[in-house]
C-alpha cells in the first residue's frame, strides 16, 4: 500500500502540511470518507453539506461527548479536556513508545515536532507533560545509561 497521507490545512498562523497515517487509521478515515457526501475535497470534520466544520463547533461537539461519557477531571485545572488535549495526549503516547521500543528518543524528538507542525522543539516541549509512566520510561532509560554507559538507538 502507497503511504497514506492527511493534509492538514490552514492550521495557526494558516499553516498546511501533510501528515502520514497508518494502515489501520487510512482504511478507518477511507470507510468514514466514502460514507460522506463530498465536494471535491474530502474533510474528515464535515456538516451534511460537505463543507468543513467550524472550530467552535467540533470543539462543543467534544464538550457535549466529554460530558456524555462522564469524562471530568476533578484536580484544581480550571479547564476541562478539549479536543487539542488530544495532540498532547498524542505526543506522550509516542515518547513512551518509543522509550518501550529502545529507540533513541533524542534523535526522534526533531521527527515529532515536525509531524505535530511545530517548526521548532521548545513549540513541541509544551506537549510534553510528564506522566508518571513517561517520568518511569525516562527513569529506566537513565538509570541503564548511568550503571552501563548504553546509548539507545544508535
Amino acid at each position: 500500500m502507497a503511504e497514506a497521507l492527511l493534509t492538514i490545512e490552514q492550521t495557526k498562523f494558516y499553516k498546511s502540511r501533510l501528515v502520514p497515517v497508518g494502515p489501520v487509521v487510512h482504511r478507518i478515515l477511507a470507510d468514514y470518507l466514502a460514507q460522506q457526501k463530498t465536494n471535491e475535497a474530502s474533510f474528515v470534520f464535515q456538516s451534511e453539506s460537505g463543507h468543513p466544520l467550524k472550530r467552535d463547533t467540533v470543539d462543543g461537539s467534544f464538550q457535549r461527548l466529554r460530558r456524555l461519557a462522564g469524562i471530568v477531571r476533578s484536580d484544581s485545572v480550571t479547564y476541562q479536556p478539549r479536543v487539542h488535549d488530544l495532540r498532547h495526549t498524542f505526543a506522550v503516547h509516542r515518547l513512551i513508545a518509543w522509550y518501550e521500543q529502545g529507540k533513541d528518543v533524542q534523535q526522534l524528538l526533531p521527527a515529532l515536532s515536525t509531524y505535530l507542525g511545530h517548526v521548532n522543539l521548545s513549540a513541541t516541549q509544551q506537549y510534553l507533560t510528564m506522566t508518571p509512566e513517561l517520568l518511569q520510561k525516562a527513569s529506566e532509560r537513565f538509570e541503564q545509561y548511568a550503571l552501563t554507559g548504553v546509548h539507545h538507538g544508535r
